[in-house]
């Protein structure tokens, strides 16, 4: 068999041949036998030891650092890549190692500068504000308050009680670049002669190709984790639930960096921020189904997110595959910032959108409800600590920039404003008792459409006579059933 060829590539035997490159990684592995011809049985063998020893799927831990492939010297980068561990460091599942994830974000994080661990003064000072936002909040809200013991975090804490969360959201974008990576490969192995061995490579190499996706996208991903680590103020700012379990947490030195420079007292401030929190992490205790639900949401979206292949193709370059190192990963990374997933949307992705936009407005514009009741009632300065809150999340919150870079979600919910206009209309019109109890279940929620019309969905009598010509249609239909069945 004449081994493939790729043009620009001269072979040992003549400087007029040109030379594929996968064949130049083979020769590097040692799969290439006399006449420099690729030996398949060896490679399929060991393409099976691989599969047939990895957990998920997932490269085995020596693999890439003298395991089934001892002459991987060829690839020097990925021994460090996602999924590649030392001895004794297993992965702790999905795509990513995200020991090493939790690592390289907390680094990341320290680089942006200090970081200091909160002092007992700090977490007295929280938990002296939580207290005070309790007793305010117990007047204006039907959900009790959240039982475990309220702390100041520092960045790290944040990121480390924090990253687990992210894993399903960031798995199916691994899958969907590997599966981009994977199409300039196959479009490749598609000019090859049919009955060529080489031609059914691809589908061999398929776990290769998610391990390099996984350490394209690590960069990023750490990074922006990193950069919303030095942005939030509170463990649930960004409006999802990223903790295992509903805590008022504070992140004291952020809440100096973010809001230190206002004409405003930091203790006010640090209130103020706790009622936010406390009220959220209410909701999400008592409503059990609205932080899963959250997630699920970004998660649907990220599974159909399409990868631009043309901005993929445009940066790797298979022929430099058995010269990639860390360092060439990570400009690959950079290169494909801002510009790794297609600008358009799928009409599932739109319809997801505006049922995730619809459920964080109604969920911050009830919280916006709550601590304009409480805190209007004894903060005289609540008017401006609000306006500077409107305005900082009116310039585009923590959560915009980073859901952007890692899927590619444009997240900006505009409705909240309307949000917090319908839930201060269901208070008025319908008691506070009745406006937390929507929230029982998700149908019960206001709409989209609702937000169009505040008014008219929190006068009492709106809903009643849908809901009884619903039920009379639905009973009507079940007696007229009953009734057609033979006597017997």
């Amino acid at each position: 068999m004449t081994p493939p060829t790729t043009p620009g590539s001269p072979t040992p035997g003549g400087d007029d041949q040109p030379k594929d490159p996968f064949e130049a990684l083979f020769e590097q592995l040692g799969l290439t036998g006399a006449g420099g011809q690729v030996d398949f049985n060896e490679l399929a063998a060991r393409l099976q030891q691989m599969l047939g020893g990895a957990q998920g799927g997932e490269f085995p831990g020596g693999l890439l650092a003298g395991g089934p492939f001892p002459g991987f010297g060829g690839f020097p980068g990925l021994a460090g890549m996602p999924g590649s561990t030392g001895a004794g460091e297993q992965p702790e599942g999905g795509s990513l190692n995200w020991t090493q994830v939790r690592q390289l974000t907390r680094q990341l994080s320290a680089q942006a500068g200090p970081d200091p661990t909160p002092t007992l003064h700090d977490q007295s000072a929280v938990q002296s504000a939580v207290r005070l936002a309790d007793l305010w909040l117990d007047e204006v809200c039907e959900f009790p308050q959240v039982a475990s013991t309220p702390q100041a975090w520092s960045r790290a804490e944040w990121i480390e009680s924090t990253v687990a969360s992210w894993k399903p959201i960031v798995d199916p974008i691994i899958g969907s670049l590997a599966d981009a990576m994977m199409g300039l490969l196959t479009q490749q192995q598609a000019e090859l002669p049919a009955d060529d061995p080489m031609a059914g490579l691809t589908q061999m190499l398929a776990p290769m190709m998610k391990h390099m996706a996984a350490g394209m996208y690590q960069l990023q991903f750490a990074q922006a984790l990193a950069s919303l680590s030095g942005k939030v103020v509170s463990g649930a700012e960004i409006g999802f639930q990223l903790l295992a379990e509903p805590r008022v947490t504070i992140l004291p030195k952020n809440v100096q960096d973010q809001f230190g420079e206002l004409e405003l007292p930091l203790d006010d401030v640090r209130l103020y921020l706790t009622l936010r929190e406390s009220a959220r992490q209410r909701l999400f205790a008592h409503v059990g189904w609205l932080g899963p639900q959250l997630l699920a949401y970004v998660e649907h979206y990220a599974r159909e997110t399409r990868i631009d292949q043309a901005a993929v193709e445009s940066v790797f370059d298979f022929d430099e595959m058995e010269q990639m190192t860390p360092q060439r990963m990570q400009e690959l990374s950079q290169q494909l910032q801002g510009k790794l997933f297609e600008p358009s949307r799928t009409p599932e992705q739109v319809e997801v959108l505006g049922r995730l936009e619809t459920l964080l407005a109604l969920t911050e514009g009830w919280v916006d409800e709550l601590v304009a009741k409480a805190a209007g009632r004894y903060m005289p300065n609540h008017a401006a600590l609000a306006e500077s809150w409107r305005r900082r999340r009116g310039a585009g919150g923590p959560a915009e920039e980073v859901f952007a870079s890692l899927v590619g979600l444009e997240l900006r919910p505009r409705r909240m404003r309307d949000a917090a206009n319908l839930w201060a209309a269901v208070t008025e019109l319908r008691g506070q008792h009745e406006r937390d109890r929507l929230w029982s279940h998700p149908d019960l929620l206001p709409t989209a459409a609702a937000l169009d019309d505040p008014m008219g969905f929190a006068t009492p009598e709106a809903e009643t006579p849908a809901e009884g010509d619903e039920m009379d249609r639905a009973l009507a239909q079940l007696l007229a059933e009953e009734s057609d069945k033979p006597e017997g």
